[in-house]
């Protein structure tokens, strides 16, 4: 080679080589691509190196392609030019803002990773960190965060040291309170809204309207009976519901889900008359009675005193479990009010319309012992009704403590009919009245005046019961006995006592022990 065409393309060399740089952004162009770095010709000596991972679409990175790289180091250990696209693409962004951008101002970025901490987001090209606590993130998922571009708020810049921190949370707040006036400009009274569940007390649930939440109570819910707003919805679900008042000022909307179908309770005079049958679904069984669907969004009262035509109080929480299905009559109606009396026992022939003439006074009846009280026994006859025998219709003679003294529960007993009242539904029955009086002959064969070993029953604060004879049981005044020897007596005690009051009417002997 000439020394003129040498000296010249060492001018050359020299010329380019201090031409460039490093931390210069450079254009360049792909020369090949492998699966660990791409070459790149900058018009030096030697080609340059990029990694593969600074490319964000490596698949569509081909030969031939411009590109601009930062020159990092003109000759690393290995000699090598090393090129960074990454780097110049940043620096190329900062370049670009310039003094355009301040804290404080609104940016478009891209998600492009989560880090420790925070996501890293590129704001035309400058990689900028948000914070996880600034994000405003809560409940949306990774794979939504990197799938679109959102506006960001500049929380902290320093250009010197080309950190750029970020801040989402002021821009939600911001976007929210936009769309949180534009709703509260557009609701009206009566409007259908969809509406996501944002949470559910007892007493109803809060819906998001869409930066608006408002309240559907537990009556406007449904137009059937619901124990709680969990039975209809959950959270997350979305419904339609209707505006039913609002007001801006104290940021308060009432909503109602049942308004949107057809009232149930419109035209109900005429679907159930008095004396309308009907079949329901019981949904609620209580102490006094049994709520029953007789059609979606209608619910009647089969109030206890309506089950049975048995005077004696029933509990319908031994009787009915919810969902049983059952026939009923309706009795009443009142729309205003909302509610229905149902009947049971309608559904039947009244047997108290013919129980005087089935049950006269009198007569001899066979039933069974169903209940006790401290007055006297219950007893069932054949047509299902109930008498009553009082405490003292069941002995001539004896002092009758309880019933249970006399009778058994369960136990078959015939009785006699006092008397029947069906206004009343009483029946009185009486166990002594199936034998004759025996008081005339008792008076008889206990004589005023006349003595008696008799046996003590019973000392009591105002005298001691005798048994004179069988079931003839006598009354020894308090004034009759002395108090020293009455105290002393118990029963089975024997005690000498003359007779000094016998009345029939009454049916009472009063005796003495003074002899």
């Amino acid at each position: 080679m000439s020394q003129e065409k040498q000296a010249l393309m060492e001018g050359l060399y020299n010329e380019t080589f201090h031409d460039i740089k490093e931390g210069e952004i450079v254009k360049g162009r792909v020369i090949s691509v492998s699966n660990k770095e791409a070459v790149v010709d900058i018009g030096f000596k030697s080609e340059g190196f990029v990694s593969i991972e600074e490319f964000r679409n490596e698949e569509k990175l081909e030969a031939g392609a411009e590109i601009d790289v930062l020159i990092e180091s003109i000759e690393d250990d290995e000699g090598r030019l090393v090129l960074s696209h990454m780097k110049a693409e940043k620096l190329r962004g900062w370049m670009k803002m310039g003094d355009v951008i301040r804290e404080g101002d609104i940016v478009d970025g891209r998600i492009v990773k989560q880090v420790k901490g925070g996501f890293i987001v590129d704001v035309d090209g400058v990689e900028a960190f948000l914070p996880m606590s600034l994000s405003s993130f809560k409940g949306v998922s990774s794979n939504e965060i990197m799938t679109q571009k959102y506006k960001f708020q500049i929380a902290k810049l320093n250009k010197a040291r080309r950190n750029l921190i970020l801040s989402r949370r002021e821009v939600v707040q911001k976007e929210r309170e936009l769309v949180r006036d534009r709703l509260w400009n557009e609701l009206v009274k009566g409007q259908r809204r969809s509406g996501m569940v944002k949470g559910i007390t007892d007493f109803g649930a809060f819906i998001d309207l869409g930066g608006v939440d408002g309240l559907l109570h537990i009556t406007d819910m449904s137009w059937t009976r619901i124990s709680h707003p969990s039975e209809l919805v959950k959270v997350g679900d979305r419904i339609e519901v209707l505006i039913l008042d609002f007001d801006k000022e104290n940021s308060k909307v009432s909503l109602g889900l049942k308004q949107i179908v057809a009232n149930p309770w419109d035209g109900v005079y005429e679907k159930y008359p008095t004396g309308t049958k009907a079949k329901g679904k019981v949904v609620n069984v209580m102490p006094y009675g049994v709520f029953v669907e007789i059609e979606r969004g209608i619910e009647g009262l089969l109030h206890s005193s309506e089950i049975t035509w048995q005077k004696k109080l029933v509990n319908p929480q031994e009787m009915f479990k919810v969902g049983d299905e059952i026939e009923v009559q309706i009795i009443n109606v009142d729309k205003d009010s909302k509610r229905v009396s149902l009947s049971m026992k309608q559904l039947e022939e009244n047997p108290w319309l013919g129980a005087e003439k089935k049950y006269p006074a009198g007569s001899k009846v066979k039933g069974k012992v169903r209940g006790f009280t401290d007055y006297g026994a219950f007893v069932e006859l054949d047509s299902g009704l109930e008498g009553m025998i009082h405490i003292s219709d069941m002995s001539w003679t004896r002092k009758i403590n309880h019933p249970q003294d006399v009778l058994q529960k369960g136990q078959d007993a015939e009785v006699s009919v006092l008397a029947v009242d069906p206004a009343s539904r009483k029946i009185n029955l009486g166990l002594k009245q199936l034998m004759e009086n025996p008081w005339p002959e008792i008076a008889r064969k206990y004589p005023i005046d006349s003595e008696v070993d008799a046996e003590v029953v019973l000392n009591s604060n105002f005298g001691v019961f005798v048994k004179l004879d069988d079931d003839v049981e006598a009354l020894v005044y308090s004034s009759e006995i002395e108090k020293e020897k009455a105290a002393a007596l118990k029963a089975g005690d024997r005690l000498k006592v003359r007779i000094i009051k016998v009345d029939v009417e009454q049916m009472k002997i009063g005796v003495s022990a003074k002899v």
